[in-house]
């Protein structure tokens, strides 16, 4: 049970993508995201689950009750059938929904949906015009294609565990799968090019597929990590806290036993910054007028502004280098996010009644919708749903399965 403000999308709920049917045959993080921002605005997401056990991520980080809260964030919006892919009963239904949906989005290992029968040309033969999104550890062709793959996986052969850390210790990760989060972006970005391409075509152009890899998608956000190395012979290593190459930008202790992250990079900024910590003399230093000299004395300059935020507590620290026009800010966690006023204006915290435990329900703070649009804005509309709370509906309505015929499917265990 999982009362909400708002419920899932269902055909008929206004938004910028209103009328767009996604089918979710993923689990996890990955495609789930994709399926996450087309239901945010406004596109139906019919999310197909594993009958009795669903999505596994229902199970991920659950301090409490049935349901974790990262799947109730993952889910948001979508509309849970249960279905078992691996039953020829289940496999006709499947396609009758792929026939009423755009979008298939899907994230097994390479091989998985055609062993299945619902490959390709099996989707097509019943939707022609069906984008079809697939998310893998490394796509779907190459050498590595059957390999399995996951976020943390993804991580380290896309370049970004090599940068991520001290120098003098083990890579480290990011305290989220941001591999996952990356590739479901790239998907949703995909799977939009699509659409637009197939209404542009008025349906000439053939059938479209996304085929979106964890590595590639980590690896896409690294910058000129490669074409340093590959044109400069620069090979670049883990430099903790600081931004290599820029100085100064790096994260700073204060008295008060916190840290703030300073952005004092632009030549400009970087008088005002010296200027602000009592370093007039650095300010107007001929050598550190651009990045390249600063860089060559990145130790003077960490170290004269350590020297001044050791000094200031937090609060000081911020509220003087804000005055000076220094983009300044606090290391927040998830008490200061929630109590943070800009959060809460800029919609950024959205409260959906949760049940948290057997007969707790409560108001929880779940993440805004991103990015906001001035005119269709976007809605988390609920939160993710019960295992299966939408299979009698969905069939229903979409795949025309009567009540006679649902009841025989569960007892074959197919739904």
């Amino acid at each position: 049970m999982t009362p909400a403000t708002d419920g899932p999308a269902a055909p008929g709920d206004r938004g910028p993508l209103a009328g767009i049917r996604v089918l979710e045959l993923g689990g996890f993080i990955a495609a789930p995201m994709t399926g996450r921002l087309f239901a945010e605005f406004g596109a139906e997401v019919v999310k197909v689950e594993r009958p009795r056990t669903g999505d596994e991520l229902r199970s991920w980080r659950r301090a409490a009750g049935d349901t974790s809260l990262l799947f109730r964030t993952m889910g948001r919006g979508k509309r849970s059938v249960t279905l078992d892919l691996h039953t020829p009963e289940g496999r006709e239904i499947a396609l009758r929904l792929v026939a009423a949906s755009d979008v298939v989005l899907e994230n097994f290992r390479p091989g998985t949906l055609e062993r299945l029968g619902l490959g390709p040309d099996v989707l097509r033969g019943v939707r022609p015009d069906v984008v079809l999104v697939r998310v893998s550890g490394y796509g779907q062709t190459g050498p590595y294609r059957g390999r399995p793959g996951f976020a943390s996986v993804a991580e380290s052969i896309g370049g970004l565990r090599h940068l991520t850390g001290d120098a003098d210790r083990p890579p480290v990760r990011v305290g989220v799968s941001l591999g996952d989060t990356l590739a479901g972006l790239y998907g949703a970005i995909g799977a939009l090019v699509a659409l637009l391409r197939r209404e542009r075509s008025a349906g000439d152009a053939g059938p479209e597929t996304v085929d979106v890899a964890l590595y590639e998608a980590v690896f896409g956000v690294l910058e000129d990590l490669v074409p340093e190395h590959d044109g400069y012979g620069v090979s670049r290593e883990r430099t903790g806290a600081a931004l290599p190459g820029i100085v100064p930008s790096n994260t700073y202790p204060t008295g008060d036993g916190s840290w703030v992250v300073i952005g004092g990079n632009g030549d400009a900024i970087y008088r005002r910054l010296m200027t602000a910590v009592g370093r007039p003399d650095l300010a107007g230093d001929p050598r550190l007028a651009d990045n390249t000299g600063r860089v060559a004395h990145r130790g003077l300059i960490d170290a004269a502004i350590t020297a001044w935020t050791a000094g200031q507590d937090l609060g000081t620290a911020v509220a003087v280098l804000e005055d000076a026009g220094v983009p300044v800010g606090p290391v927040y966690d998830a008490a200061d996010i929630l109590a943070d006023p800009h959060f809460a204006e800029r919609g950024m915290l959205v409260r959906h009644d949760v049940e948290v435990a057997p007969g707790d329900v409560r108001p929880v703070a779940f993440p805004g919708v991103v990015p906001r649009l001035e005119h269709c804005p976007g809605s988390t509309r609920g939160v993710g749903p019960d295992l299966g709370a939408h299979t009698a509906e969905v069939l229903a309505e979409v795949a025309g399965v009567g009540p006679a015929d649902l009841a025989r499917l569960r007892e074959l265990g197919v739904v």
